[in-house]
C-alpha cells in the first residue's frame, strides 16, 4: 500500500480537491490518499463549498472529507507528501527530522512543470473561477502523478 498526502494551508480548498482528484485516478486497493493543512484554522470542517461544487461538477465527491492539521507523524505514515505551494512546502520541511523525511515532500505542480516550483494559487478569495482554475491545475498534475505511481506498482 502506498500512502499519499496532499497539503495546503487550511485543508479546505486545494488539498481536499487534490485528494479527491488523485483518489479518482488510483486503485483504492493499492493507494491511500489523504489531505491536511499546515494551519489549525479549519480542523474538523468540511471542504469549502466551492471546492465541493467544482469537484462534483467533475464527478468527484469530497463531501466526507474533514480538515485536519499536518503533524510530524505524517512523515512516518505517508510515502509521498505533496505541498500545494512554496510556503506550505517550507512549513512541512521545517518539521522534518531528517533528509529521508524531507525527500518525501514535493511541490505538486512540479509534476506538470518540472523544477519550476510553481504555487497552486489559493482560490479562497478568488471567486468560483479561481476554484475551476485550481481544479484544472490539480487534475493535470494528478494525472501525471497517478501514471508515475501506477507504473511503480
Amino acid at each position: 500500500m502506498t500512502n499519499i498526502l496532499m497539503v495546503c494551508l487550511g485543508n479546505i480548498c486545494r488539498s481536499p480537491l487534490a485528494e479527491g482528484i488523485l483518489k479518482s485516478k488510483l486503485n483504492a486497493d493499492k493507494f491511500i490518499v489523504d489531505s491536511a493543512g499546515t494551519s489549525s484554522y479549519h480542523i474538523g470542517n468540511k471542504p469549502d463549498t466551492r471546492s465541493i461544487t467544482v469537484a462534483k461538477q467533475n464527478g468527484i465527491d469530497i463531501t466526507k472529507q474533514q480538515a485536519r492539521q499536518f503533524v510530524k507523524q505524517d512523515f512516518k505514515d505517508f510515502d509521498w507528501i505533496y505541498a500545494m505551494d512554496n510556503s506550505n512546502y517550507n512549513n512541512i520541511i521545517a518539521l522534518a527530522a531528517n533528509e529521508e523525511e524531507k525527500a518525501k515532500v514535493k511541490l505538486i505542480l512540479n509534476a506538470s512543470f518540472p523544477n519550476k516550483n510553481l504555487d497552486v494559487p489559493d482560490p479562497y478569495y478568488g471567486g468560483d473561477k479561481g476554484f475551476e482554475k485550481v481544479f484544472t491545475l490539480l487534475d493535470h498534475a494528478c494525472t501525471i502523478i497517478s501514471k508515475q505511481l501506477n507504473s511503480k506498482t
